[in-house]
């Protein structure tokens, strides 16, 4: 990768990692089920009436607006407003990797060869320690609620391949489009009416800017950025960055909101990024970089043996 393309890598990395305090910030103001329509609602609208249609059938653009939009990111902002860290979130919901394995190798028959199942068995392991610590800070619901949300982010990944869209920009719009009704009929529900008539009577410019960052900036900038990397270098090459996510989320929540990363979590964070970067590697590398030996026969090797000095009994 072009040193100009590594440095687009690392800011959606970072704006990915940053979303997680702009998420806890918009709970402060929103409840989190209006919050979810609203942030899907300013990514779709005005921008559904001005791109054209995404070129993919109705049913996968539903399908993964569900999915991705309603089941996955309402989870997540239920989850974290039920009292999961912004910074244990970002870890956790890396999860998805495992979850998208896991997906392809049922529905698109995909088979995982041993190096990626040893990452994904790193990687969840460091879920279950996020688990243990979570179960021992606060409450394990939460948790929970973001596991589940890292499993339906992992479907609309297999979903989303399977669709296969040409054009990023318009996807991402009209695939943003499908959650904002639904998201507010199970708000006007859940939360009721009252709660979100005052929320959005007693808006701030926090909460503005909320909706502005989790929405455009980092659904519409991240995802089409991320998705032009895609396009242009091969997704092994691409893929590791997304490794930083939680690195940026876990630093930016301990600066900005205070957080505390105890051993558990930090034992957590090393092993499911640890994990993911084993399955992020081409098939074979783990196990050449293991065995790898300096070739006795070459002349450097010779002259090196030759220049070493021998032992004296």
């Amino acid at each position: 990768m072009s040193p100009r393309h590594i440095a687009l890598a690392v800011l959606v990395a970072a704006v990915w990692g940053l979303n997680f305090v702009l998420i806890h910030v918009g709970l402060e103001n929103f409840p989190p089920l209006l919050f979810c329509a609203l942030r899907f609602a300013v990514v779709a609208v005005p921008a559904v009436f001005f791109v054209g249609p995404p070129k993919v059938a109705r049913r996968w653009v539903l399908a993964v607006g569900l999915t991705l939009g309603v089941v996955k990111f309402g989870l997540l902002f239920l989850g974290m407003h039920a009292g999961m860290p912004a910074g244990l979130s970002s870890l956790v919901l890396q999860g998805q990797a495992v979850f998208t394995v896991l997906f392809a190798a049922v529905l698109l028959r995909e088979r995982p060869g041993g190096q990626r199942l040893a990452g994904l068995a790193v990687a969840f392991s460091g879920i279950g320690l996020s688990a243990v610590d979570r179960g021992l800070g606060g409450p394990l619901g939460a948790f929970v609620l973001v596991v589940l949300a890292a499993l339906a982010w992992g479907l609309s990944n297999v979903l989303t391949r399977r669709a296969a869209p040409p054009d990023a920009l318009r996807w991402m719009v009209w695939v943003s489009a499908v959650p904002p009704l639904p998201l507010l009929g199970l708000s006007l529900l859940v939360e009721g009416p009252a709660a979100d008539l005052r929320a959005l009577r007693d808006i701030t410019p926090a909460g503005l800017g909320a909706i502005g960052y989790v929405g455009l900036v980092s659904t519409l900038f991240g995802f089409v950025a991320w998705s032009f990397l895609l396009r242009s270098y091969d997704a092994t090459a691409v893929a590791p960055y997304s490794l930083l996510v939680p690195v940026f989320g876990m630093s930016s929540a301990w600066l900005l909101l205070g957080e505390r990363v105890g051993p558990l979590a930090a034992g957590a964070a090393l092993l499911v990024i640890a994990g993911i970067g084993i399955t992020a590697l081409r098939p074979g590398a783990l196990s050449a970089v293991v065995a790898w030996r300096p070739r006795s026969g070459s002349r450097r090797s010779a002259a090196l043996a030759a220049a070493r000095p021998g032992r004296r009994g």
